[in-house]
């Protein structure tokens, strides 16, 4: 498993206002992470990770200093390993392509999914508050129709009249417009 970029960067963050505890589990946490990058990477030639390892986590040590807390801290610690990675190939004389993409580590982009989120918020705020909590019941906690009639003390009928009214308005609030039936 794979920590994630938020628990790097508290350990780091935590390591560089004098948190010894938080710096040491940092570093061994990117040891294990920073050995799987370089044996991917160096195609059946392993002998050599450990010490790529440790000429990364030296560096990432040395240049802590250097590190920008307004960005993600895996995409600087993996810019140092791949750097570490490309003298290697340098010195044995090998060309490789390392491409950045392929790291897996790098923070990852949610912003369009916290986008999404927003604007199903935003269009759900525009219904009465009934219909917002039947939608939940049936689309987010799965309810049957039987269930959230029983739990709101409606008939089966009405919570599937309400429910289909109130995502007929989510779609009108995104400017979907419903097929008409033959």
């Amino acid at each position: 498993m794979q920590t994630p970029e938020a628990d790097l960067r508290t350990l780091m963050l935590a390591g560089l206002a004098g948190d010894g505890a938080a710096y040491r589990l940092l570093l061994e946490t990117l040891q294990a992470q920073l050995g799987g990058y370089f044996r991917r990477r160096l195609a059946g030639d392993v002998s050599e990770v450990d010490d790529l390892v440790q000429e990364t986590l030296i560096a990432i040590h040395t240049r802590r200093g250097t590190f920008d807390r307004s960005l993600p801290f895996t995409a600087w610690a993996y810019a140092i390993a791949r750097h570490k990675l490309i003298d290697h190939f340098r010195r044995r004389g090998r060309v490789a392509g390392v491409p950045v993409e392929d790291s897996g580590l790098f923070a990852s982009d949610d912003s369009h999914s916290v986008d999404a989120r927003l604007d199903i918020e935003r269009a759900l705020a525009t219904l009465p508050p009934a219909t917002r909590a039947l939608i939940a019941d049936i689309k987010l906690k799965e309810l049957t129709n039987a269930e959230a009639a029983e739990a709101r003390g409606m008939s089966e009928t009405a919570v599937k009249v309400a429910v289909h009214r109130g995502l007929k308005k989510v779609a009108a609030y995104f400017g979907v417009q419903p097929e008409k039936r033959p």
